[in-house]
């Protein structure tokens, strides 16, 4: 009796190293990268900056933010840098940092393996990225969007800024494997169709991934788009994401389009002035002055798609 639960007792061992190995060594499996060149036409360029920028955030998140102003703008001479840290205080498992996307920090990336990483969340080199880049979001998106931000970043004036590695902790050290995915590519609706044209956007702009609640690294299922996300600013405040989905009393339910459109649109009026926040003061993680500057036609399309979510009626209070 004793040697059967001694084989048992082996063999769970046995199983357990073997799926740990198998983790760490054959996973992530996702498709090798394309073999591709993309030819960094005006327009591509163009359209690259209009979303990297405006849209997709990745101006925003590898970038250095002013957090003594209100909004956090970038900082000049910062663009695509990276260095920001996000940690185990704003409820993530583990200390993550924005990578150097200018051509400094990408030379020895083709524009394949670029297009994989933004994509599918793996590495040159084949390691998993914890999403914070909301990658699986990105892997939804129209490949000629994708190609038009490399095209872009490819641009940017190189800035040489040696970033710490990302670190997670235990057990994500070993689950992070298990979260990349091949992409599932679609095409860019006509904007005609606003409600799926608004889809895309709200896609493009992850903005499920600020406005909804996460613990211990993941969102809380039924509380999409309902708002709560703490977030720890550099300034000591902790600020909760708003509640976009379309609830009457918690949500913008009674918002109309006109109010929408104003509630960007107002940082690009000519008498608006960037605050200065003091430590503890209220601030907010929204880019506002980066997503102002979005085209009118794909704020209007954004909005249309918010209110067909369902309502969830969750009050977010921010102390200001």
């Amino acid at each position: 009796m004793k040697k059967i639960f001694l084989f048992i007792g082996a063999t769970i061992i046995a199983l357990i190293l073997g799926a740990i190995a198998y983790i760490n060594f054959a996973l992530p499996a996702v498709e090798k990268a394309p073999d591709i060149t993309i030819e960094r036409t005006p327009e591509r360029i163009k359209r690259g900056e209009y979303l990297a920028n405006h849209v997709t955030g990745c101006i925003d998140c590898h970038s250095q933010r002013d957090w003594s102003k209100f909004g956090g703008p970038v900082v000049e001479g910062t663009y695509g840098m990276g260095g920001a840290e996000y940690n185990q205080e704003m409820g993530l498992p583990g200390k993550y940092y924005a990578s150097n996307i200018t051509p400094a920090g990408i030379s020895n990336y083709t524009d394949g393996e670029l297009f994989r990483v933004i994509t599918t969340g793996v590495t040159k080199d084949g390691r998993a990225l914890f999403p914070i880049m909301p990658y699986k979001l990105y892997g939804q998106l129209d490949k000629e969007d994708i190609y038009s931000i490399i095209a872009y970043i490819r641009t940017l004036e190189p800035i040489e800024n040696q970033v710490p590695e990302s670190k997670s902790d235990f057990p994500m050290n070993f689950i992070i494997n298990l979260i990349p995915e091949n992409a599932s590519l679609s095409n860019k609706p006509n904007p005609s169709d606003k409600i799926s044209y608004g889809k895309y956007m709200v896609t493009a702009a992850s903005c499920i991934d600020c406005h909804t609640q996460l613990v211990k690294g993941k969102f809380v299922e039924g509380m999409e788009f309902a708002g709560g996300r703490e977030f720890l600013l550099p300034n000591g405040y902790k600020v909760k994401s708003a509640n976009i989905t379309p609830d009457p009393k918690t949500g913008i339910g009674k918002w109309s389009e006109n109010d929408f459109l104003n509630a960007f649109k107002k940082y690009l009026d000519s008498n608006y002035i960037n605050k200065e926040v003091k430590p503890g003061e209220f601030n907010t993680i929204m880019p506002w002055g980066l997503f102002a500057k979005m085209e009118e036609e794909d704020l209007k399309a954004i909005y249309a798609y918010l209110k067909t979510l369902k309502p969830i009626n969750n009050f977010v209070y921010n102390p200001r």
